[in-house]
């Protein structure tokens, strides 16, 4: 069995250097293979980790110094449902376009990329937490036959892989189709997804549950997502992202 998975590893990761050349997907001059997710070092150094002094809560990165733990003004008028929210990288021009890419052109070919970011901080965290479950932010069904896969799903198993926690996929549900967040100020997004989700067929009961997304704005999708987990039953969310982005103004 082994044996027959490092065989079907090397044939998959042939596969991808047929398909896609040893060169990277974003500049398209450097070398890039498969497990760089073929995104090369120099572009690799675009992407930014998060890194302290952030929101206590909402995880959103500051610049200055700040001697203790600090929230967000964002956060104190949201009324989050969740605990709070830690993210891996910034989401900057870059980081945007190859979760972009991610999403809607079903770049699979990123996931070693993604894996890689995600390691580094985020396993830690959800560890030193007590996480006991990974719950991805649903797509309504209409959203997922238009991509093909859900990329919170996605992120889910590749921290699965690395953590051992198991992926809740049917604890909640998506019950409509919601306008796109991008171009919705911060309280439009807050109406847009509110009720959006509610619990499905499996329990919750009493579990640390940590919620997957790729990325976190204003944290409106994920606040109604952590709303549904505890009516599950949830005993907390957590939430973890890939990227974080600025809080929107109102407008």
């Amino acid at each position: 069995m082994i044996r027959l998975k490092t065989v079907m590893a090397g044939l998959a990761q042939s596969c991808s250097a047929a398909i896609y050349p040893e060169v990277c997907q974003m500049c398209g001059d450097e070398t890039a293979k498969p497990e760089e997710g073929f995104i090369g070092r120099g572009c690799q150094a675009k992407f930014k980790p998060i890194k302290p002094p952030f929101c206590r809560r909402c995880g959103q990165s500051f610049k200055g110094e700040f001697s203790g733990g600090f929230e967000c003004a964002n956060c104190k008028e949201m009324g989050f449902q969740f605990k709070f929210a830690r993210a891996a990288m910034l989401a900057n021009a870059d980081m945007l376009e190859v979760i972009h890419r991610f999403k809607y052109e079903q770049a699979l070919w990123l996931v070693p990329l993604f894996e890689r970011m995600l390691s580094d901080s985020v396993l830690e965290q959800i560890r030193d937490w007590g996480g006991d479950c990974l719950v991805p932010v649903p797509l309504h069904p209409v959203s997922f036959r238009q991509r093909g896969f859900n990329q919170a799903e996605q992120l889910c198993r590749s921290i699965c892989q690395k953590s051992g926690l198991i992926v809740e996929v049917r604890a909640i549900i998506r019950n409509r189709v919601t306008q796109s967040q991008t171009l919705l100020s911060r309280s439009a997004r807050a109406a847009n997804v509110r009720g959006a989700f509610e619990p499905y067929k499996v329990k919750l009961d009493g579990r640390r549950v940590v919620l997957v997304d790729d990325v976190l704005t204003t944290g409106a999708t994920t606040s109604d997502c952590a709303r549904a987990c505890k009516r599950a039953g949830a005993a907390e969310v957590g939430v973890w992202t890939l990227a974080r982005g600025l809080s929107l103004p109102e407008h």
